[in-house]
């Protein structure tokens, strides 16, 4: 079983940057996902373990930057430009399949395991 453990998380004011980190061992897909309160766990973001690829949803594409060390077996989510929309739980999810399938990191039944989140709060 694989552990994933978020930190980084809390209120920020809008227009400002946070950082989230989840700490996974494995070589695997890593990605984020947010829930808003009332709405469906959303795709934010995905990197292959080899760090080459790097994708993103249309809402956070340009103000996120996901990023990987894999000697410290920690991923990383670089949030700028913060918007109260951005409020939510964030998780870190990851993927077994050694395959890159960008086409199906959106979709939450592609990922094997998840951390517990931790929540960012953007205020206006």
């Amino acid at each position: 079983q694989v552990q994933l453990v978020e930190s980084g998380g809390g209120v920020v004011q809008a227009g400002g940057s946070l950082r989230l980190a989840c700490a996974a061992s494995g070589r695997y897909t890593m990605g984020w996902f947010r829930q808003a309160p009332g709405q469906e766990r959303e795709f934010v973001a995905a990197i292959p373990w080899s760090g080459l690829n790097t994708y993103y949803s249309d809402s956070v594409k340009g103000r996120c930057t996901i990023s990987r060390d894999n000697a410290k077996n920690t991923i990383y989510l670089q949030m700028n430009s913060l918007k109260p929309e951005d409020t939510a739980v964030y998780y870190c999810a990851a993927d077994r399949s050694p395959l890159n399938r960008p086409l199906s990191y959106s979709n939450r039944a592609t990922w094997d395991y998840w951390g517990q989140g931790t929540q960012v709060t953007v205020s206006s």
